[in-house]
């Protein structure tokens, strides 16, 4: 005699709670990346606290957590918070990753809309911490990895200027020095950086750098 259960297997629960589990990070993700990004004033750092936060989630004993958005963001907040602290972080600057990437696989809306205020905000901090001549050494170098000798001569330095400035820029985004950031400013490089990373022509970039370097 064959009996009937309404159970369903261990298998299908466990996939039915990780689906649940994922709906949940999903929608809290643009809120968390918000809060990382805050902190660390850094795309690709927030982009891993994003990891590491959907890890830990996938572990957590979800039965016990009251309010999971709640959660997610003290969770997102501390992992930030240490990274900040870290020495990897009072050493390195990571800014390369805001340059969209359209090569490659599809990627959803809302990924797509997270990419694009993430861009923004990043040239608002280059705008915001660097001078104009650290600026575009930095963009060039991290962003498109130019050689100091090529970035030398695309601005009509040193080469032992250009390294300089790359390093002096890489310390004042680790540090909190400010300056007023008008909109079309900030639209003009953004738009500018976008066009470079996603057409391969640089050298509208390049003047664009170099134009505003005071002689």
């Amino acid at each position: 005699m064959t009996t009937t259960t309404l159970e369903k297997p261990v298998a299908a629960v466990a996939a039915d709670d990780l689906e649940d589990a994922a709906a949940v990070f999903v929608a809290a993700r643009p809120r968390l990346f918000k809060v990382a990004y805050r902190v660390l004033g850094s795309v690709c750092e927030a982009e891993d606290v994003m990891q590491d936060v959907w890890l830990r989630w996938q572990r957590t004993d979800r039965t016990v957590v009251v309010n999971p958005p709640a959660f997610l963001a003290t969770m997102t907040a501390r992992l930030a918070i240490n990274v900040a602290k870290s020495a990897r972080r009072r050493h390195e600057t990571c800014v390369g990753p805001w340059l969209p990437d359209r090569a490659g696989a599809w990627v959803d809306p809302q990924t797509e809309a997270e990419r694009g205020e993430a861009v923004e905000q990043a040239v608002h901090l280059l705008l915001e911490r660097l001078s104009p001549s650290e600026r575009a050494a930095y963009v060039l170098r991290e962003g498109f990895e130019y050689p100091y000798r090529q970035i030398a001569e695309t601005l009509q330095l040193g080469a032992a200027n250009a390294r300089q400035l790359v390093t002096r820029a890489r310390q004042r985004l680790a540090a909190d020095r400010r300056q007023p950031v008008t909109t079309t400013t900030h639209r003009r490089l953004l738009q500018a950086l976008v066009a470079a990373a996603g057409g391969g022509d640089l050298a509208e970039l390049e003047e664009l750098l170099a134009a505003d370097i005071p002689r």
